[in-house]
């Protein structure tokens, strides 16, 4: 068993290890925080599979399912396994510690580590479906932020970008150096060329999501009343160039479209429905590549404070319309709207002005940074309270076995 001392090593918001026992805690925390139901989920729960389930929102849907509406089923993550020069992927752990807390509530899930885009995948989850779920799918929610796409029918790969439509965009952002000293920067992104906006679409719309609808339909495992939700994002007008009106935000229109194409098929097939479910701002692996999303996201908490809504709470809220427990409340572009607490007009004035007023020399007044940064580190495990950092941690934990 292969056991450091582990510190955090990164580049930017990218980190070289991860922290096995730091990411354990962070899950059990998710877990902890996540409202229990009024009523015990019945032992035998509803069926879900949960595409993208080892980061972000992807995680807090998996947590929240679990807890909230007692899920059984699959999710579905690509991570990398430890290796003797570096730990695994923070997702590799994470899940780890997922498949423990789902075991202990009595919850059969399988954790599966692989290519979610491919057909490959596709046949792996129905086999499962049908052979140890008894044939019949409640619920998929679809999580993925993913740099390429192989389409399984033409073998082409797609890579999405992230650039404004138009012209180029410049924005602040938010970095620190390598003592953790903040700098206030603006920089420049160039604009779409070529297919880039095509490319993005390939990736990020919503043609997998639409391809594993089908696949599943397709060999009968939709459950009479199945549900599914797409999850998304708007953000700020702050950010809207490098994001919602950028090449992103015509990958997420697609996916929207996509769910109002598949709500009226699914309503027609088997009195099912689909959404796309608009989550408000979080520090994630995908939200700290895009630029200015940083600032933005530190500058609201600044100006909210413990009224950020985390990811585990905004899931508990979806799984709680997906399952009937509330009722489903959609705007006019039938999306689940989770991010009202943080569009509202005086948030945003309140955001707009700090945002106009940051500076590398006064940022520090503006934002709270060392939150920011705390939730940077613990996006691989460190900085998670009640860790002991200066133990030594077995690196080399298992990915969870699913044999019945």
């Amino acid at each position: 068993m292969t056991e450091r001392v582990l510190t955090p090593r990164n580049r930017g918001f990218l980190f070289l290890d991860s922290h096995p026992a730091g990411c354990r805690q962070l899950v059990a925390d998710m877990w902890q925080s996540c409202p229990a139901p009024a009523d015990a989920p019945e032992s035998a729960g509803p069926v879900a599979l949960i595409i993208g389930s080892s980061a972000g929102y992807g995680l807090a849907a998996t947590l929240a399912g679990l807890k909230r509406a007692g899920i059984r089923g699959i999710a579905v993550s690509f991570e990398k396994a430890p290796t003797e020069r570096r730990t695994a992927t923070a997702g590799w752990y994470r899940t780890a510690a997922t498949a423990d807390i789902a075991r202990t509530a009595g919850r059969d899930m399988v954790f599966l580590n692989g290519d979610a885009f491919s057909d490959t995948m596709k046949e792996q989850v129905a086999d499962l479906v049908e052979q140890r779920f008894g044939g019949r799918l409640d619920y998929l929610v679809h999580s993925v932020a993913a740099p390429r796409r192989t389409d399984p029918d033409t073998g082409t790969t797609y890579s999405s970008v992230l650039k404004p439509i138009g012209r180029a965009n410049r924005t602040r952002t938010l970095v620190f150096d390598g003592e953790g000293v903040p700098e206030v920067r603006e920089v420049e992104t160039g604009p779409a060329e070529g297919d880039d906006v095509e490319q993005t679409v390939a990736v990020m719309g919503g043609a997998d999501w639409e391809r594993w609808i089908d696949h599943l339909a397709g060999r009968g495992l939709l459950a009479e009343g199945f549900a599914t939700a797409a999850l998304s994002y708007i953000g700020s007008p702050l950010t809207a160039a490098i994001y919602r009106q950028g090449t992103i935000g015509v990958a997420k229109a697609h996916l929207e479209s996509t769910a109002r194409t598949l709500n009226e098929r699914l309503d027609r097939t088997v009195g099912g429905r689909a959404v796309t479910s608009v989550n408000g701002a979080a520090v994630t692996q995908s939200s700290t590549a895009i630029p200015g999303i940083a600032l933005y996201t530190g500058l609201l908490r600044g100006v909210l404070g413990e009224g950020v809504v985390p990811p585990i709470r905004q899931l508990a809220a979806l799984w709680d319309q997906l399952t009937g427990a509330a009722p489903l409340a959609t705007d006019d572009e039938g999306r689940i709207r989770l991010d009202t607490w943080e569009l509202t007009d005086d948030v945003q004035a309140a955001v707009a002005e700090r945002w106009e007023a940051a500076t590398t020399a006064t940022i520090a007044d503006l934002a709270d940074l060392d939150w920011f940064r705390a939730e940077v580190h613990r996006l691989y495990g460190f900085s998670v309270p009640g860790v002991d950092y200066s133990a030594a941690v077995a690196t080399d934990t298992p990915w969870p076995d699913h044999t019945a």
